[in-house]
């Protein structure tokens, strides 16, 4: 199975990355829009670690 980057819903592409934008934020990383390839795993990670977590809470709200 080919796995891709691509959001399954392309009009969502803006939202994704304002959501990114918004959680290297908070968790302290400088991302940059564009190329952000000097961007060390561990910060990559945080990201979208945080990225994660905001969709669980938001996910166990709704199911309240």
């Amino acid at each position: 199975m080919a796995y891709s980057n691509k959001p399954v819903v392309p009009q969502a592409k803006e939202a994704l990355n304002q959501f990114k934008m918004e959680s290297a934020k908070e968790v302290g990383v400088n991302l940059k829009n564009g190329y952000n390839g000097d961007l060390t795993a561990r910060e990559a990670g945080s990201i979208g670690g945080n990225m994660v977590k905001k969709m669980i809470e938001a996910y166990e709200q709704n199911l309240r």
